[in-house]
């Protein structure tokens, strides 16, 4: 069987031993050929679990592996596996795109220059343009064509959308699906809002308070789970719960016909609201 794309092994990580730890106890599996949405608000492990897999976060439990490398042990055959965009893309404002892709060709030979700027010219831009003069949505483009021109199998996007208004979103997520969807790639994006992320991905990982609250593929978790008020409960254990679009406090619920299939905005926050309660009783 040939190695996922991304594992991570009881994946620990702390800063500082008197402060909690930022992400403890994480094992997943990232399907190959997928687009899965990690979500979880800020300070729950996120961009520390996407540093950790470019050896950036050495881990103090556990392991991470991508394709069965061990980035601490084996950091350059990892790395050139991952294509990686990062919450502000690390341009330089006097240069232009072409120095950019001048820029990846030297740092990693393997860099297709000419697909990288294939995907600018789609999203509007020239070579010739200035980082400068782009704006936020237009700096997140190159960014994206410089981590696809690395052709890398496994692309690792950092809460990339944090900035774009919503049709600079739109566009990003257009060249992420067509790239990977073309290629057989796969790919792991961040994010703390979910909308951003329910159009793209098809698996989802739910970080909350550090710890794993949730694994599945999206199709499957919206068949699983209902939700329904909690006055309807009668006795059924919640997931978790979570106030309303209209202030109403509703229950997710799992192996419960009554109620209505949860939306994936029901989903988060009912696991989030969970993963909250357990790191209080932990803490306690």
């Amino acid at each position: 069987m040939p190695e996922p794309p991304l594992q991570t092994q009881q994946f620990g990580r702390r800063y500082r031993r008197t402060r909690p730890w930022a992400v403890r106890d994480l094992s997943v599996t990232v399907p190959e050929r997928t687009i899965t949405a990690l979500v979880g608000p800020n300070g729950s492990g996120k961009s520390t679990l996407i540093r950790g897999c470019l050896g950036f976060e050495p881990p103090d439990e556990g392991r991470v592996l991508v394709y069965g490398r061990d980035p601490q042990r084996n950091r350059p055959e990892a790395v050139n596996a991952i294509g990686y965009v990062p919450q502000q893309p690390a341009l330089y404002r006097s240069l232009s795109i072409g120095d950019h892709l001048d820029m990846a060709r030297v740092a990693r030979p393997s860099f297709d220059r000419a697909y990288a700027l294939r995907r600018a010219n789609d999203a509007g831009l020239s070579e010739e343009r200035k980082v400068a003069e782009l704006s936020g949505g237009e700096q997140a483009q190159v960014g994206l064509s410089l981590a696809l021109g690395t052709r890398a199998p496994l692309l690792l996007l950092d809460e990339p959308l944090a900035a774009l208004d919503p049709l600079a979103r739109r566009h990003f997520l257009t060249a992420l699906l067509d790239d990977v969807r073309a290629r057989g790639a796969t790919a792991v994006l961040s994010s703390h809002v979910v909308t951003d992320v329910e159009q793209a991905c098809d698996w989802l990982v739910v970080l909350g308070r550090g710890r794993l609250a949730l694994h599945m593929s999206i199709a499957s978790a919206k068949e699983a789970f209902h939700t329904l008020s909690v006055g309807e409960l009668d006795g059924h254990p919640a997931i978790g719960t979570f106030p309303g679009p209209g202030g109403e406090l509703l229950a997710l619920v799992r192996g419960m016909s009554a109620g209505r299939s949860a939306s994936l905005e029901e989903i988060v926050p009912g696991h989030l609201a969970a993963a909250y309660v357990d790191g209080q009783a932990e803490a306690a």
